[in-house]
């Protein structure tokens, strides 16, 4: 018997047996709307679970932070190697 498409397999929150509504924007668990937070700050709002926020409270900060911190290396890295060819060109 064929089912309607409407019937697809719903996904259950991890943290309680309600329907999730979506991923947690830090470990991608499925949530539903009383089991998260939503982020602090930030052009858009994103949906923290209350693990994640336990874990870490609901800012997003300090994944910005380390993306921000691999930039500006290679930033650095880049000038150094550019600094290094107009020594040697010399």
């Amino acid at each position: 018997m064929l089912t309607p498409a409407s019937e697809d397999p719903v996904t259950r929150c991890a943290l309680c047996p309600r329907d999730a509504v979506g991923p947690c924007a830090r470990c991608r668990r499925s949530v539903c709307g009383d089991c998260c937070e939503l982020s602090e700050g930030g052009a858009s709002m994103f949906a923290v679970c209350l693990t994640c926020v336990k874990r870490g409270g609901a800012t997003l900060a300090p994944g910005w932070r380390g993306l921000l911190g691999w930039l500006a290396l290679i930033v650095l890295g880049l000038a150094l190697v550019a600094a290094l060819l107009i020594v040697l060109r010399r």
